[in-house]
């Protein structure tokens, strides 16, 4: 459960920069010295694997998705 926590902030993180990007663009990483620093990259990076982990945990942990009824086979 702290996993997910984690990945969920770390996503609203980088849906803010895109925001912030697509409004202004501004990043958020330029306060790190931009996309070429070791620290902006390691942001980005968790950011990604954050998504790919709640893509792939996605079903399990959604309760809008635990509502709908798996596809039965035949």
């Amino acid at each position: 459960m702290k996993l997910h926590k984690l990945t969920f902030i770390l996503l609203v993180i980088g849906g803010l920069n895109w925001l912030l990007a697509g409004l202004l663009q501004w990043e958020i990483g330029s306060i790190f010295g931009g996309q070429d620093a070791l620290i902006s990259r390691i942001i980005y990076i968790l950011v990604g694997l954050s998504a790919v982990f709640e893509l792939a945990k996605h079903k399990k942990s959604c309760a809008a998705c635990a509502k709908v009824m798996p596809m039965q086979s035949k």
